[in-house]
């Protein structure tokens, strides 16, 4: 009987990822020599040089997740470690859902369903909400998430323009070379930029301020690119008029100012959250290690490890 190649499982169990890996590989959840893939499939285990050390035969890191902020991806591929993630499978629905948190935090879609089964509307109208009509809409994070989005905000009859790292060729957006110019300019900005240092706190009081007072906040990309204690002093001082948030600085911890108000949408993460795309995400990370084992190479390398070439039996 031939040996199986030892393949480590990181995070919660995922159906799709297990049993996809189960017929080819061994799965242990111990690091040991030997074990030359990993697979992360969840859960807020950093996967850094310290993990790193005691997989001397590492080879190749799948992510879940099109953020890898959890994987020191720069010092994987300082030691030949390729790193893979899941991009394009959940574009759509994290778009899609970005969209709908939007509209929630505008239209207030939670309290008008908690005004209705409080028996409130038996008493008086709800009151009026704001609009989306003749807004500005700023995306931080044009990838492909962000221009999915914008596609959508298209429809929406909205003007889009954004800041990222550097003006993309081929978009009708306008470019801002700066964030607070950004910020300076529309009264909704929409946050998909991926977590890490370069991003952190990206989102501070001076953005914020300059959203202004009917200014709105929207986060889908990485709760760490946002000052967590500057958005609740703005939203309580009335600095900007409020925020839809699916990630957070410290997740699955949720600060209590932020539960206690009433003018904010909070989602737990749930961005990618449908059978359906998580399904393909898991997918892709058992490709992603079958192509590797294969001699194939990774089919979705994040941007750190795409000069390293395919793996060797």
């Amino acid at each position: 009987m031939t040996q199986k190649d030892p393949v480590m499982v990181i995070g919660s169990p995922v159906p799709v990822i297990e049993q996809g890996l189960a017929a080819r590989f061994e799965l242990v959840r111990e690091a040991r020599a030997g074990i030359r893939g990993v697979a992360v499939a969840g859960g807020h285990v950093r996967i850094d040089a310290a993990l790193m050390d005691t997989l001397p035969d590492l080879e190749v890191v799948a992510s879940l997740g099109v953020g890898y902020d959890h994987v020191d991806a720069k010092e994987a591929a300082r030691r030949g470690v390729v790193v893979t993630h899941t991009p394009d499978v959940l574009t759509g629905e994290v778009a899609d859902l970005a969209l709908c948190l939007l509209l929630a935090t505008i239209r207030q879609i939670p309290q008008a369903d908690r005004y209705v089964r409080a028996g409130h509307w038996l008493k008086s109208a709800m009151p009026l909400t704001t609009t989306l009509r003749e807004r500005k809409v700023g995306i931080l994070g044009l990838g492909r998430i962000g221009k999915a989005i914008a596609k959508r905000l298209d429809a929406c009859d909205v003007t889009v323009e954004y800041h990222g790292r550097q003006p993309q060729e081929g978009v009708p957006y306008r470019y801002h070379p700066t964030l607070l110019g950004l910020a300076q300019e529309c009264d909704v900005l929409l946050v998909v930029a991926s977590g890490g240092a370069e991003t952190h706190h990206l989102v501070n009081a001076d953005v914020l301020k300059a959203l202004g007072p009917d200014g709105i906040l929207v986060n889908v990309g990485r709760g760490t690119v946002v000052d967590e204690a500057a958005l609740v002093q703005a939203l309580q001082n009335k600095t900007i008029l409020s925020a839809g948030l699916d990630v957070f600085e410290n997740e699955p911890h949720v600060p209590p100012a932020l539960i206690a108000m009433d003018h904010v949408v909070l989602l737990p993460h749930v961005g990618s959250a449908s059978v359906y795309t998580r399904k393909a995400m898991a997918q892709l990370v058992v490709d992603n290690l079958l192509a590797w084992f294969d001699g194939r190479g990774p089919l979705t390398a994040v941007p750190e490890c795409k000069h390293l070439g395919a793996g060797q039996r």
